[in-house]
């Protein structure tokens, strides 16, 4: 199982090894089909276990699951910079990993008649943009797809083995950070731990997965050092800086929601060029909200 992770990430692409998602009449087809947002999903959609699923986030925010797909782009965060960017590029189908409406669920009827969500609502449906959220599918395949576009992002494809643990070279909690900060293009992070501290069992923990799950982790894995994407301060930093106080060596990186899943859309971008040929996609990052002063 290890080798087939391994190969599956070491594959330029990062998509296509392992037997995990391929298209097989795609090297057959003779000439470019044209696929409507129904079809993309599904395409997606029926690459997952168990899939699809009867409750979940991932459904269709705004357009038309009929309407014919000109062009998609992949981001975390559908923000009104992004809208502006597909129009530019005259893709009326983004694909997100997060609301596009400020809550989990993506509820409408308490924005009311306010004009932030107005403003993002007439953009979006005067220029006709489908925005698709894939939250829950791109979780669940067989290799969790946001991680294994983070892995391959911070370019540690030959160290991930299983799940959420990569065992890299010995190295320090200070160099971890400059290295995250550089392949994810993030200025600035948040960090608990002494700097000096040697690592090489590192956790790896896009998004927010909870205080209580990555307590739990650190727990089970015992790793030198957690990197995740957001958490309260009142939990899993609270919880690393008690275990430093009392003499473990134990990191805490912490770089922010979006960026630190970033990598997840970037794979649904290479998984939309491998599978369904002929759309122009563009990955365009939305970019962390929180800026550091």
């Amino acid at each position: 199982m290890k080798s087939n992770r391994r190969n599956f990430l070491k594959n330029s692409s990062l998509i296509i090894s392992a037997g995990l998602i391929t298209n097989p009449m795609a090297a057959f087809s003779t000439s470019v089909k044209n696929y409507t947002v129904r079809e993309v999903m599904d395409i997606f959609i029926a690459q997952v276990p168990n899939a699809p699923f009867p409750q979940t986030v991932d459904t269709l925010k705004t357009g038309s699951k009929d309407q014919q797909v000109t062009g998609i782009v992949t981001t975390m965060f559908a923000t009104i910079t992004v809208i502006r960017k597909a129009i530019e590029l005259k893709a009326n189908f983004i694909i997100v990993h997060e609301p596009t409406f400020y809550n989990h669920l993506d509820e409408i009827a308490w924005l009311g008649n306010d004009p932030v969500y107005q403003f993002k609502r007439k953009l979006l449906d005067e220029n006709g943009i489908a925005v698709w959220r894939n939250h829950d599918y791109v979780h669940s395949l067989e290799i969790d797809g946001v991680q294994a576009g983070v892995v391959n992002e911070l370019g540690w494809d030959e160290y991930y083995e299983q799940n959420a643990v990569l065992n890299l070279p010995q190295t320090t909690l200070g160099d971890l950070i400059s290295h995250v900060k550089s392949r994810m293009n993030v200025p600035e992070l948040r960090y608990v731990g002494d700097l000096s501290q040697k690592a090489s069992k590192i956790l790896l923990m896009p998004g927010a997965a909870g205080g209580r799950r990555q307590m739990e982790m650190i727990m089970k894995e015992k790793p030198d050092v957690l990197i995740c994407g957001e958490s309260p301060e009142w939990e899993t930093p609270e919880y690393v800086r008690n275990a430093n106080e009392m003499g473990e060596k134990l990191g805490l990186i912490v770089i922010g929601h979006s960026a630190s899943e970033e990598g997840g859309s970037a794979f649904m971008a290479e998984w939309i060029k491998k599978n369904i040929p002929g759309i122009p996609v563009t990955h365009f990052a939305s970019n962390n909200s929180l800026l550091m002063g």
